[in-house]
């Protein structure tokens, strides 16, 4: 037992020297090989990263120039419809039938009285054609429509009566003839009143 104790005290000590030693640290020069293999990756990386930002860059601007394109786009369609729709009311006011009778009559044109008819078939004509002259002229335009009575009225006539001046002197009837006077532009104006509610 005292053997294989003294044996064992002898190998801890070599144990922790060799331990010791291989512990120890020691500087080294940086292999350059690390380096060079580090340099493309963050190269690489870089290049990535800068491509992505530009294409994100790029493509935002072509939305935006496409967005714009496209409101122009619908403005000018918006514009032309509105063109489109004028042109079309003025088409219909020049195609209007009463239109084209009013400047056939300014031009001394008349419907015919008794129109012939070319068949195709065989170049024969129909009906008996007589020219057309100023008596078979018919009205275009209709009569202008009469009133009823109760929309014409019969004028209002008003006489306006001069009120009296008091410049003339008094006497002993004048009060008197004051007072009728006054009753009297009294009563015109009451009656003038009253022609006016009428109205």
């Amino acid at each position: 037992m005292s053997a294989w104790g003294s044996q064992a005290r002898s190998r801890v000590p070599r144990i922790a020297e060799a331990a010791v030693e291989r512990a120890r640290l020691s500087v080294v020069p940086r292999s350059a090989g690390r380096r060079a293999a580090r340099v493309p990756f963050v190269t690489l990386v870089s290049l990535l990263l800068v491509g992505g930002v530009a294409g994100l860059l790029f493509f935002n601007t072509s939305m935006q120039q496409a967005s714009f394109s496209a409101t122009d786009l619908q403005q000018r369609a918006t514009l032309l419809e509105a063109q489109k729709q004028s042109l079309t009311m003025q088409l219909d006011a020049l195609r209007d039938p009463q239109r084209v009778a009013t400047a056939a009559k300014r031009l001394g044109m008349v419907p015919p009285p008794t129109p012939a008819f070319l068949r195709l078939s065989d170049g024969k004509v129909l009906g008996k054609p007589l020219p057309a002259t100023s008596t078979d002229a018919m009205r275009i335009t209709p009569l202008p429509m009469r009133k009823p009575a109760n929309l014409r009225p019969k004028p209002i006539v008003i006489e306006v009566v001069p009120p009296v001046t008091a410049t003339a002197p008094r006497q002993a009837g004048g009060t008197g003839a004051s007072t009728a006077a006054a009753k009297q532009t009294t009563g015109t104006k009451k009656h003038h009143q009253g022609q006016g509610s009428q109205r």
